[in-house]
């Protein structure tokens, strides 16, 4: 009769098992994680993009100022050149070696304002997409802390009924013999979680195939009963 017990006890503990691993499969496939994994991963790649954007306009400001710094120079110089070239008193060869340098400093300078707008343009264009690119990383980490939120409530909850199943296990070991909760775990780990099963109307509820009168009979010789199938332990 204790025997009959502890296999009624052990349909009770697969029953708990099943709803803890049902739990666990639910805690770790739930529609957000994968989500979650999706955001993560495009808001790492937006972070590098808007980091090197950055950079790039970082390099464009300081080109400008380069360049304007030499702008500055250049117009200095054309401006000293020109004063000397109009104030007269030269030699010819000397005006006409002024004129040909003034020449070349007014085109060096139009040269410079042209890479200077240029810039400009450019650094206006890369600010936009900067810009853009905040705006999205910032979008993105909203809808990641969203996601972690989710999650979070759903872990606790899923969490607090994973309790109340392993309090019940807990409860229900202790009543079955300690050799058949070994075979059962290890027959559980084989045979896809399900290490027990009730034998109802000739078919073993673990594999679901017939068990004719003469092999229940050879069943319910062994100890404990076991399909002969599947080899689940069977409560017959």
């Amino acid at each position: 009769m204790e025997e009959l017990k502890s296999l009624a006890d052990l349909l009770d503990l697969q029953s708990v098992d099943l709803e803890i691993d049902r739990l666990l499969h639910e805690r770790e496939s739930l529609p957000e994680l994968a989500s979650f994994k999706e955001t993560h991963q495009r808001l790492t790649a937006a972070g590098q993009q808007l980091e090197e954007a950055r950079g790039g306009l970082r390099e464009t400001t300081l080109a400008i100022d380069k360049t304007n710094g030499e702008l500055e120079i250049a117009e200095e110089k054309l401006s000293q050149e020109q004063m000397r070239l109009y104030a007269g008193g030269l030699s010819a060869r000397d005006a006409d070696y002024l004129r040909r340098e003034v020449e070349m400093l007014t085109r060096k300078k139009g040269e410079m304002e042209e890479e200077v707008l240029e810039l400009m343009e450019r650094g206006e264009t890369q600010d936009s997409e900067v810009e853009a690119m905040v705006a999205d990383v910032d979008e993105l980490t909203a809808a990641k802390h969203n996601l972690e939120t989710a999650i979070t409530e759903a872990w606790k909850g899923i969490d607090g009924r994973l309790a109340g199943k392993e309090e019940r296990k807990a409860s229900v070991v202790p009543l079955i013999d300690e050799d058949l909760v070994e075979l059962y775990e290890d027959l559980r780990k084989a045979k896809g979680g399900v290490g027990v099963g009730r034998l109802a109307d000739g078919v073993c509820g673990g594999c679901h195939l017939r068990i004719t009168e003469a092999e229940e009979i050879e069943v319910r010789r062994e100890d404990p009963p076991r399909c002969i199938h599947c080899r689940r332990i069977l409560v017959v």
